[in-house]
């Protein structure tokens, strides 16, 4: 698929006249809760063995859990961008995690789309697509921060100004949710809630790196500061396991040690994620509890997603999730709406998080959006159809933070059945993982004779999947 800025934004151009005259009749509202770095795992209704998590295992109970939803691109920026585009990492433009805010600004996201079909829409949370906090496109109320923003007192921008707000971050943004949802208005909503959670606490230096504040980083609410204190932490199978047979994994780093045990997640940081995301599981409630009072419930699609996964020590890995290890892609995806969701409902179809905009188009019954690489979810809710995808690409661009990672980064096809990931700048490096045999993703296939065959598939397929390089007219794109 070929994408350039000027095709985009004519395109974009004509869905919003169209939009214009879209005729207003029973739509749904839709809440969209963005939590950042959630593990696949991290709750009660994935099968965490203690994590209290009643509203986000409700939410799956009265709805669908998602069994294969991944992201695109493991890394908070591109990722949100991916989210609200329907669009892949290198045709949007948001790369990495530096300062994009001009670029974030000309976004074509689905926020604009409903925004002109008539929606009131909200932004309240972390933007993280560049510094600037100020208000982008398609959304009547802001309420943001710059950057990664503050965990305890946060400066906001909100009513047009930059103040701080007195409290815990996860509070904040769901006391403004609630506000948002309270308001009289005589058209649906759409209300994006973005959370800091389960993201350290770190300011940003002048070089774009970032440094964490207090222990590990992760700062529970103050109720929540001994919430499982005893408990014991699951553990999957690669857990601590030193890489082999992974070359980019291996070698050596100056200033770094090999992964194995001295570098997995420390267990207290495992247990403050899991503490900060018990704040965002009562706002969730909270934000029910004002949709039933108000007999709404069942008229809003309610979607709680992950933005990327995170490791907690498995390969040896702490903090570097930008791999395309299954921690680091495979994301939560629940989804409430009784008139299209049948509850419980298990979709197990490979869904991605470039599907998320036109799912939410769609539901919105506003016009589809033009050249977009996502596609609706929509009809997983009942079957998986015959020509659904049976595999995607995922792609990491480039990264200045993280010396264990790559400044060129890497692309990967994932199938039902196998993984491949090339290095962009690691020769030899390659890797390739049956994953029906391995679920761990413990044993590099690509010297093995046997698998040539596969090879070959997989690397025609990732060629497949990339196609055509994106013109050099979308800002941003490599």
């Amino acid at each position: 698929m070929k994408h350039s800025a000027r095709s985009l934004l004519a395109a974009f151009a004509a869905l919003v006249v169209a939009s214009a005259n879209f005729a207003a009749e029973a739509r749904p509202n839709i809440l969209l809760v963005v939590v950042d770095d959630l593990r696949f795992d991290d709750f009660g209704a994935a099968g965490h063995p203690f994590a209290r998590t009643p509203q986000l295992d409700r939410v799956a109970r009265e709805g669908a859990q998602f069994r294969n939803f991944f992201a695109v691109t493991p890394l908070c920026s591109p990722s949100r961008a991916n989210i609200l585009t329907g669009l892949e990492t290198r045709h949007h433009g948001i790369l990495d995690n530096t300062d994009r805010s001009p670029r974030s600004h000309a976004l074509p996201t689905f926020a604009r789309t409903l925004h002109a079909a008539g929606y009131n829409t909200a932004f309240i949370g972390k933007w993280h697509m560049g510094n600037d906090p100020t208000p982008r496109p398609g959304f009547d109320t802001w309420v943001s921060m710059k950057g990664q923003g503050e965990v305890m007192d946060p400066e906001l921008f909100e009513n047009g100004r930059l103040a701080r707000a007195p409290g815990y971050v996860t509070d904040i943004f769901t006391q403004r949710a609630v506000s948002f949802i309270r308001q009289r208005r005589t058209a649906p909503f759409l209300l994006m809630l973005s959370h800091k959670a389960l993201h350290p606490n770190k300011v940003q230096r002048a070089d774009g790196t970032t440094e964490a504040i207090g222990e590990g980083g992760f700062i529970p609410a103050e109720r929540h500061k001994t919430l499982y204190a005893d408990a014991r932490l699951p553990r999957r199978g690669n857990y601590a396991v030193p890489p082999k047979g992974k070359p980019a994994l291996e070698r050596p780093i100056p200033g770094l040690k090999p992964l194995g045990p001295d570098t997995v997640t420390p267990d207290e940081t495992i247990r403050d994620r899991l503490r900060m995301l018990a704040a965002v599981d009562e706002g969730l409630g909270q934000i029910l509890a004002e949709l039933e009072k108000q007999g709404t419930l069942n008229q809003t699609v309610v979607m709680v997603i992950g933005d990327n996964g995170y490791f907690y020590g498995e390969h040896g890995l702490g903090e570097e999730r930008r791999l395309a290890y299954e921690e680091s892609i495979r994301l939560p995806l629940l989804v409430r709406y009784p008139p299209r969701v049948k509850a419980g409902a298990v979709p197990t179809g490979m869904a991605l998080t470039t599907d998320l905009a036109p799912t939410i188009v769609e539901l919105a019954g506003a016009p589809a959006l033009p050249g977009i690489d996502g596609r609706s979810l929509l009809p997983l809710f009942t079957r998986t159809p015959a020509d659904w995808r049976k595999s995607f690409l995922i792609e990491y661009t480039t990264d200045i933070v993280f010396p264990r990672t790559l400044k060129m980064g890497y692309d990967a096809v994932r199938t039902e059945r196998h993984k491949f990931i090339r290095y962009r700048e690691l020769a030899g490096m390659n890797e390739l993982y049956d994953l029906q045999q391995d679920p761990f993703e413990l044993t590099n296939l690509m010297g093995s004779p046997a698998t040539a065959g596969v090879r070959q598939q997989m690397e025609s397929e990732l060629a497949r999947l990339l196609g055509p390089s994106p013109q050099a007219g979308l800002p941003g794109s490599r």
